[in-house]
């Protein structure tokens, strides 16, 4: 009981944020119509092919007035190394990226998904994390995305759009929000929260994502699947807060504890990340990016899946 008022008592915190001169981690339609106009707001809608989520074309032909684009899947927000998919960019590689989209360290970023599905979701959200991972903490999420802007019934552009000046965007990394391998390794002797992002199926090792050498999922892992956090209305695909409570509570989290989130490439679990750190007030919470495609990489690290036929019932008598 402790651990979920402390948890329900620090989200509503979070959302008093709003009624004061910070931006809070999630803002819906109302809010960045309101501040559209705000100098230094900058709109950035990161929609792509996942969920169906269109490209530049489909910015083009309609999109938030004002906003720039730029493609999560397609212009260097996660890169491959060694064989493995969806790691953190150098911090150079992200400035250029950034203050090539004319964003500098004094901006509020929107970041704006597709809105159009559960996975949609985590483009956002790992968006946001690389600003915040990056020292940027002035950036927020429009929760429902460009659908969820239509949905509302605002204004809506077409056609090319300015093309921002080059700005001289300097990051700064933050070690405390990105987990590597090493600390992975360690976690149960620091006892860190490990905290699988993916739906059960990937967790109990009954499906596979084609980036991982091996089912299951890292022993010791808690699984928190990031879709259940989110729910589809008028179309749109929308980070349902009411939610949030209950699903933490239920993995057995404890807010006070260092936490790691994972999935298969670092996506999924962005908006784990998201939720727990910046919604749920967890104190101090890492993305693993290297994720599942980087712990399966080596045949002797170990992999944990449920238990069937015998063996589950075995564990019935014991």
């Amino acid at each position: 009981m402790v651990r979920l008022i402390a948890i329900a008592l620090a989200f509503v915190s979070s959302l008093a944020l709003a009624e004061t001169d910070k931006t809070p981690p999630l803002v819906d339609a109302a809010w960045l119509n309101a501040n559209l106009d705000r100098d230094n707001l900058v709109v950035l809608d990161v929609r792509s092919g996942i969920d169906n989520g269109g490209d530049r074309s489909s910015f083009q032909s309609a999109h938030i007035p004002g906003a720039i684009y730029s493609s999560y899947t397609g212009d260097g927000w996660r890169e491959s190394r060694d064989g493995v998919t969806g790691l953190l960019p150098p911090v150079r590689s992200l400035e250029r990226l950034i203050g090539g989209l004319g964003i500098g360290n004094d901006d509020t970023v929107v970041v704006v998904p597709a809105g159009t599905g559960v996975t949609d979701f985590g483009s956002a959200a790992r968006v946001y994390w690389t600003f915040r991972v990056l020292g940027h903490d002035d950036v927020t999420i429009l929760n429902g995305g460009f659908a969820g802007w239509q949905a509302a019934g605002f204004e809506v552009a077409s056609g090319p759009t300015d093309r921002r000046a080059f700005a001289d965007f300097r990051g700064e990394l933050q070690p405390a929000l990105l987990a590597s391998l090493e600390e992975v390794q360690q976690a149960r002797d620091t006892q860190a929260q490990l905290v699988d992002a993916r739906p059960a199926d990937y967790f109990l090792g009954e499906t596979k994502s084609p980036a991982a050498k091996g089912p299951g999922t890292i022993p010791g892992s808690r699984n928190l699947p990031h879709s259940d956090f989110l729910g589809e209305q008028n179309e749109a695909w929308y980070l349902n807060a009411d939610q949030i409570t209950e699903r933490v509570n239920r993995a057995e989290l404890d807010a006070g504890t260092r936490t790691i989130a994972f999935c298969n490439t670092g996506h999924w679990a962005a908006t784990d990340w998201f939720v727990l750190s910046e919604l749920a007030g967890f104190e101090e919470v890492a993305l693993y990016d290297g994720s599942m495609a980087q712990w399966s990489n080596d045949s002797d690290r170990p992999l944990q899946v449920a238990k069937k036929g015998l063996g589950k019932l075995m564990d019935l008598f014991n």
